[in-house]
């Protein structure tokens, strides 16, 4: 049994918090807003995030960061992308090296085009490296609270800290792999947010499972040209964090950026959208970071520079899966040669 907090009670954080409470550890589950804070602790629920779902009594929130993480043995950071910045700030007086820093977020970081691990270790310091573990895969928060089974990845530079957190984790119903590609991970993580994006216009335009099997495929080309170009294991990307997430939130509408994309597809504006979602879409980031790190790599990533289009150029949804099937003609197998 351990003293674990996770950082963020969005329903993700909250999933994993309950995940962790199961496996018998005592979590500390930080909001920065008192009223979630109060549900959690008088009512054990959060509805917000996970209507109808009961949280176990091992599992308590409290809106001081501090208190939070005191005495914790690992720290389980799962906030928006645009908010890591900020809140690893708040944390750096608190944290010490025996602590494993553990994320579930997935994203990158427009204009410096840095991922999550990177943007963690510009704010607590590079004496974090080890310690940075990445947690991710196809898991729906929904279904993670249910105990529905779930398989995910865990990676680090140091395979201690990985197989820490997969300790923590592991159980009957969450099955978790240790990898040593953290670029390959929180690559494939990020982008396909991007592709999900894509495949809720597709079916919001009307179109069927021949349109989005090629979006889905196509996009995998795309995550992994970009992903080893940095470096990362192109085997990852035909694992658990690159095709088998891909599958899951291009597949189902719990998925929040296909939920986006759908109604983008059925002519609604972007703001609009953002607006009615209520939640954080974090594949719109992540598109406007891909698109910039493509051209500032001269990458070909056709789907990602349509949906930039779309998103920030308010271009017809049409008229880029128009532009995408009248591209010049190319070769499947030299096209997919990152995988070789």
């Amino acid at each position: 049994m351990e003293q674990v907090a996770v950082i963020g009670a969005g329903s993700w954080g909250t999933a994993l918090a309950m995940v962790l409470a199961n496996n018998q550890h005592n979590v500390n589950v930080w909001s920065h807003r008192e009223d979630q804070v109060n549900e959690i602790n008088h009512h054990h629920t959060n509805s917000k995030y996970l209507p109808d779902v009961k949280l176990p009594s091992n599992l308590v929130a409290n809106a001081d960061i501090q208190e939070a993480v005191e005495n914790a043995k690992a720290i389980l950071l799962v906030v928006p992308t645009k908010a890591i910045r900020e809140v690893c700030r708040k944390l750096r007086p608190f944290i010490n090296t025996n602590q494993t820093l553990i994320h579930a977020s997935k994203g990158i970081e427009p204009e410096t085009h840095k991922r999550i691990s990177e943007m963690i270790e510009d704010e607590l310091g590079e004496g974090v490296h080890d310690q940075l573990v990445v947690l991710s895969g196809p898991s729906h928060a929904e279904e993670v609270a249910l105990k529905q089974p779930t398989t995910v990845t865990v990676s680090s530079y140091h395979l201690k800290s990985a197989e820490i957190a997969q300790d923590l984790f592991m159980n009957e119903h969450f099955r978790v792999y240790t990898n040593e590609d953290v670029v390959g991970v929180e690559i494939g993580g990020a982008l396909k947010n991007i592709i999900a994006l894509g495949a809720g216009i597709s079916d919001g335009l009307g179109y069927g499972d021949n349109a989005k099997a090629a979006l889905i495929t196509r996009g995998l080309a795309e995550i992994a040209r970009l992903g080893t170009q940095l470096n990362a294991n192109p085997l990852t990307f035909a694992g658990l964090t690159g095709v088998g997430d891909l599958i899951v939130t291009c597949t189902s509408q719990h998925s929040r950026n296909w939920r986006a994309g759908n109604m983008l597809g059925r002519g609604y504006v972007l703001q609009d959208v953002l607006d009615q979602m209520g939640m954080v879409v974090e594949g719109v980031r992540t598109t406007k970071a891909a698109y910039q790190l493509s051209q500032k790599l001269n990458i070909p990533m056709p789907i990602t520079e349509g949906l930039y289009e779309l998103l920030f150029d308010e271009k017809d949804p049409k008229h880029v899966v128009d532009d995408l099937m009248n591209r010049g003609k190319t070769k499947e197998l030299e096209d997919l040669s990152s995988f070789l």
